[in-house]
């Protein structure tokens, strides 16, 4: 199976996908990384501010950085090819690169990509009854 890695610029956690208003971009993303790697897919996730080592260890992270800068992140490779940079893969092209069938989507996605509030809280299909994420008023994904 592939091995994707996915180089994100500095945030506030692991995820991204914390505080009163986290962008809809992270919490779909990291919905989908979490259905991904529920599946086996091999994927995983490194935060500059979090996870620098990863970065100092990978040649094309190190070499990206020093050309486009942390402005240019996030940086997806694929078996150490870069596959994209600029913005996060969508689900498909997640399933595409990890070599996983798509089927349905998973129960924290809606039709639309985007994370339904009845999901459940950070991730979990036990409803928030706090209503979205972690209790904020955020759709339910996997917070911090």
């Amino acid at each position: 199976m592939p091995s994707v890695h996915v180089y994100e610029p500095a945030l506030c956690c692991n995820t991204g996908v914390c505080g009163p208003d986290p962008a809809q971009e992270l919490v779909t993303f990291t919905a989908d990384l979490k259905h991904l790697k529920d599946r086996g897919a091999d994927i995983a996730r490194h935060n500059l501010a979090s996870d620098v080592q990863a970065f100092a260890q990978s040649e094309a992270a190190r070499s990206f950085l020093q050309v486009a800068g942390s402005e240019g992140l996030p940086l997806v490779l694929v078996d150490g090819v870069t596959v994209l940079t600029g913005r996060y893969p969508t689900r498909d092209e997640l399933v595409r690169w990890t070599g996983l069938e798509s089927g349905k989507t998973s129960a924290a996605a809606d039709g639309d990509g985007t994370v339904s509030a009845s999901a459940g809280c950070c991730g979990s299909s036990a409803p928030d009854t706090a209503g979205g994420c972690c209790g904020s008023s955020q759709p339910a994904g996997d917070c911090c």
